[in-house]
């Protein structure tokens, strides 16, 4: 008679959950809206998962807002984005440090409008000592441009570049590097989002668009992970 394999021990819960959020735009098309009603919905996805990790106890929630070759999408789109961050920022950032959730942005913000560089500065002053939850918002932001980012450094000061020394010097090394990630809207790539983080990430692709994506279908996420069996390149004890 076999038996199965030990599985190796796994926290129930993700310390750190990083989601890209996609599909805002097909889902306005479905309905036949323009795209921005899209990008509305979706804003109303990311209160609810934010609400969801705080109440199951995740640490870090990193959402993957606004990419650099977003950029590239028609000049329209683009300005309704950054006019939707500056509106969802003053009205939202209140609320999230009343219930503990601090708020950090990584990515490169040099093309944001002056006004909401200003609010995302403010932003991260006013929930700074916050711990319930940290809440990073990806804009801006390219996992190939943080890795080069963080050579340059290296070369800049004479450092060798080595995993550790690369680690050191990306945004925000302190945090824990992603638990989980979940893309949304079905497709299957990573969009150059924490390349060099979610090394060893639980991967989920959900075919869910993300204004559709609420409490109910995180949580299957989260069961989906407590099922993952973590190696980090090793093997099951007694294999």
């Amino acid at each position: 008679m076999t038996r199965d394999p030990p599985s190796i021990p796994q926290p129930a819960v993700p310390r750190h959950v990083a989601v890209i959020m996609d599909g805002n735009g097909r889902w306005a098309k479905q309905r036949n809206r323009p795209r921005a009603f899209g990008h509305r919905a979706g804003v109303g996805s990311a209160r609810r998962i934010v609400r969801a990790c705080h109440q199951h106890g995740v640490e870090v929630l990193t959402l993957f807002a606004f990419s650099q070759e977003n950029w590239q999408r028609p000049p329209t789109e683009v300005s309704l984005l950054m006019q939707l961050f500056i509106r969802t920022l003053t009205r939202e950032v209140a609320n999230l440090h009343n219930n503990g959730v601090r708020i950090r942005f990584i990515g490169d913000h040099r093309d944001f409008p002056a006004s909401l560089r200003q609010l995302m500065a403010n932003a991260e002053a006013t929930t700074f000592g916050n711990t319930d939850l940290t809440l990073v918002v990806a804009a801006g932001y390219g996992g190939q441009w943080d890795i080069a980012r963080a050579a340059s450094s290296l070369c800049a000061e004479g450092l060798p570049i080595t995993p550790e020394n690369i680690e050191s010097r990306l945004i925000l090394p302190e945090l824990p590097h992603p638990d989980l990630l979940i893309r949304t809207g079905g497709e299957k790539r990573l969009s150059n989002f924490l390349m060099w983080q979610l090394a060893y990430t639980e991967l989920l692709f959900v075919d869910t668009l993300w204004p559709d994506f609420g409490e109910a279908e995180f949580a299957q996420a989260l069961h989906w992970y407590g099922g993952r069996q973590r190696r980090f390149g090793r093997v099951p004890e007694g294999v």
